[in-house]
């Protein structure tokens, strides 16, 4: 047989042909050992919708982003060249045998879509800069090019010579002008900054003697150092008596080239450096301490020049149909789309329709409450999820494979369809799309599933089942089992003992809300997405005061952190370990005095390749174990530290709960670790590595200690498998009983039936929303079907 013919398979009795390369349809791994992965093997069909799930921990991101979309993206890199390999983030080959199949990955993940403030949502999809090129066409009085409009560049005037060989060589001098829409005050920040100088400096003090208040300004500091070695003031001399020049130059000087003990360095005023450092920062991205002096020492107010819309003057003056680009961007993306369409100008359809198209998308997966307006840094994991996905609705791209973490998530059962219908449409164009999902409604439009466990941690890591749905329903694993739970709402719901009155809440899109919110008992606040759960809750039940707030925010920590370092519970081990041997607390430290001296407690060692792609290797000095080797000879109950870091939360409990280890406090960590389902975790685990579950769970038992009345959740249920809401609940009901008050915003059905009182907001989202549309017990709330959430509750109850 030649070749040609062994290459091609007649496959259809009219003639069709298949050729060997149509045989590559599905996505082999093989030996998969990443995380807590043991030797998982599966085959992923491609072209297909598939859905991984299993219990929180059973390995599913570790399949899926830490296997799959790693080693996809790590070979697509490659394909650089080495000096752009050198400004992308290192990746090593994932720990697995076989992966074959592979296509481009693209993953639409949880991760905030960065923390720059002048990053919005109309910058971070296509749908700014379309806006920007219709009001350079279309504006009145005209402008210039689409760049005029916009707040990321400024407006700059120029002149300068080029020479023209031509003939007899000539100089011609020219003035060059682009045309920006920045606000010059706020340089497209929307806000100026107003510093409390006592803040900065204590005035009775020396530079030398630490006047400087500013978080890394120590007196015997590199940064000190600098400003005293200027020349510009005198090191020894109380900020006090300096004259008005020296204090304009130590607060406000222009950057200048210096000499100091012979290196070339540049030195300006500490006022446009801490603006530099810290203030042109998003807040939320800072570190907790500076943060923390940026909120003390900053007042943060809107621009008096562009009124926080962050143009310039010229910018809005230019309309479109009555209004500027800045009232555009302000309208609710719902309210811009209609107010496009209805442009009558012929000239510039089809940017009007792709722009009312891009629009569209974002009402098409819940997000039409939006504005383009609004800070990428406000938005939650979930919404900047689905502005990702905005990006590939209309993407010509094909047979590529999607990955999604959760896309669920801040979701109410209403908007879940529409999710389930984006979902498809990718996979019906041909593309591979891998969801990991606990939702049933998600798992129930799969063409294959995946389910990962049985249990979480090391007890995880292996497949338990493959295959459609149909078959995981009689499959006998804990998913399977779950998939279709439904559960009645309470014979009883708890009395309240009093109430928290809410008066006239405004925050966002609330329309002036009246509502008395039960104490004493277990109320759920829902209501579809964008409705103004969060704003009533957080903006008018803030932290403090006996209010512990348990938001959505990302933990922060860095690869040395773990649920040790996190929760606090490492103090009193190390204070163990240090009275059992006599020596001080902090050889127990790997960020301290017992770190190894190699890696310098990291546990492995950075090799930076120059322009190429940095790589990490496992420590040869502490094999991985982040302390120096004398450090490991001290021991608390025939244990080194490092061997108490690598127990689970369940070893490490029974460990110690008597003899010599027996430690109280850390006992009382343990349990709260425990409670919230987090008993298989390792102590000494890097955060970097959990789920979004886990992480979430980790931050409720840190604040679970605290004391307080009233606890406020959002969506404690993110990334709990079907399995593990019964135990929330069950935690839920023991604060409860205990005699604390818990308000729980959320969408879950099993969380609503359980629920004392229900809040729902509604009808809508955005403009469409911020009313109290329903209050009551669930039993009435189900009875009146009065409401989306009446409805959806009804039939999952009665399913």
């Amino acid at each position: 047989m030649s070749r040609a013919e062994s290459d091609v398979e007649h496959t259809t009795a009219g003639g069709a042909a298949r050729t060997v390369a149509d045989r590559h349809d599905v996505i082999r791994v093989h030996g998969a050992r990443v995380n807590n992965l043991r030797d998982v093997s599966v085959e992923l069909p491609k072209r297909r919708l598939t859905v991984v799930t299993g219990v929180s921990g059973s390995g599913k991101s570790s399949l899926v982003f830490g296997t799959v979309a790693a080693e996809s993206q790590r070979l697509i890199n490659e394909t650089y060249s080495a000096f752009v390999q050198g400004f992308m983030p290192a990746l090593a080959r994932p720990d697995v045998d076989v992966l074959e199949g592979l296509t481009t990955a693209i993953i639409v993940d949880q991760q905030r879509l960065g923390a720059d403030p002048r990053s919005t949502v109309g910058t971070a999809t296509d749908t700014g800069a379309l806006l920007r090129i219709l009001f350079s066409r279309l504006g009145r009085p005209h402008l210039g090019p689409p760049n005029a409009f916009s707040f990321n560049v400024p407006s700059v005037r120029a002149s300068g010579a080029f020479t023209v060989e031509r003939g007899n060589a000539r100089t011609e001098k020219r003035t060059f002008t682009r045309v920006g829409g920045m606000c010059p005050r706020c340089e497209g920040r929307g806000t100026v900054s107003d510093i409390d100088l006592a803040e900065l400096y204590d005035a009775d003090k020396s530079l030398t003697e630490g006047a400087i208040k500013v978080p890394g300004y120590t007196g015997d500091g590199w940064m000190v150092r600098v400003i005293a070695g200027s020349g510009f003031v005198h090191p020894a001399k109380p900020i006090r008596r300096y004259t008005e020049r020296e204090l304009a130059d130590f607060l406000h000087h222009e950057p200048t080239k210096v000499k100091i003990n012979g290196i070339n360095l540049t030195y300006e005023g500490l006022i446009p450096k801490l603006q530099k450092s810290m203030l042109s920062k998003d807040r939320d991205a800072l570190q907790p301490h500076i943060r923390a002096f940026v909120d003390r020492a900053v007042t943060f107010t809107d621009c008096p020049d562009c009124d926080g819309t962050r143009l310039s003057e010229g910018a809005r003056g230019s309309r479109v149909a009555g209004i500027n680009i800045a009232e555009a961007c302000a309208l609710q993306i719902t309210d811009l789309a209609a107010w496009v369409r209805a442009l009558d100008e012929p000239s510039v359809a089809p940017l009007t329709t792709a722009l009312a198209d891009g629009l569209d998308a974002f009402a098409e997966i819940g997000l039409g409450y939006l504005s383009l307006d609004r800070p990428t840094g406000t938005l939650s994991g979930g919404e900047a999820q689905r502005t990702k996905m905005v990006r590939h609705l209309g993407s010509s791209l094909t047979d590529v494979t999607y990955v999604f973490d959760e896309p669920t998530i801040g979701l109410h059962p209403h908007d879940i369809q529409r999710m389930n219908n984006l979902l498809v449409r990718l996979r019906d164009k041909g593309n591979t799309v891998l969801v990991v999902e606990h939702k049933p409604e998600v798992i129930a439009i799969a063409d294959h599933v995946v389910d990962l466990g049985p249990g979480a941690g090391s007890a995880g890591g292996t497949v338990c089942f493959e295959g459609p749905v149909e078959r995981l329903r009689a499959a006998g694993t804990v998913t399977g089992r779950h998939l279709d739970d439904r559960a009645a709402p309470k014979a009883a719901v708890r009395e309240p003992r009093g109430a928290l009155e809410i008066r006239g809440a405004d925050t966002h899109n609330l329309r002036h809300v009246d509502v008395d919110i039960p104490l004493g008992v277990l109320v759920v606040v829902t209501g579809v997405a964008g409705s103004g759960k969060s704003s009533l809750v957080h903006g008018s039940i803030p932290a403090g005061r006996g209010v512990v707030s348990i938001d959505q925010a990302a933990i922060r920590g860095s690869r040395r952190s773990n649920p040790a370092t996190y929760t606090g519970l490492l103090d009193p081990i190390r204070k163990a370990f240090a009275q059992a041997n006599g020596v001080k607390p902090a050889l127990f430290s790997a960020n301290s005095e017992g770190a190894c001296p190699n890696c310098n407690g990291a546990g492995v060692v950075f090799t930076d390749l120059g322009m190429m792609a940095g790589v990490a290797v496992t420590c040869e000095e502490c094999e991985g174990k982040r302390y120096q080797a004398a450090v490991l000879e001290y021991r608390l109950a025939d244990r080194d530290i490092a061997e108490v870091l690598a127990m689970s939360v369940a070893e490490a409990a029974e460990f110690f709960s008597d003899g010599q280890a027996r430690t109280p406090a850390a006992l009382r960590v343990l349990g709260r670790l425990a409670d919230v389902g987090l008993g298989y975790l390792r102590l000494g685990q890097p955060l970097t590595t959990l789920s979004g579950g886990e992480r979430q769970r980790l931050k409720l038992a840190t604040h679970m200690g605290e004391k307080g009345g009233v606890y406020v959740l959002d969506e404690p249920t993110t990334g709990l498998h079907l399995a593990d809401v019964e135990q929330l609940l069950g935690l839920l009901d023991r604060l409860v009983d205990a005699g604390k008050s818990v308000i729980v915003v959320e969408h879950h059905q099993a969380v609503m039936a359980h629920a004392d009182w229900i809040i729902d907001l509604g009808p809508g989202a955005g403009t469409g929303g911020g009313e109290v549309v329903f209050e009551g017990t669930p039993a009435d709330l189900i009875a009146a079907r009065s409401t989306l959430t009446g409805e959806h509750l009804a039939a999952w109850v009665g399913g």
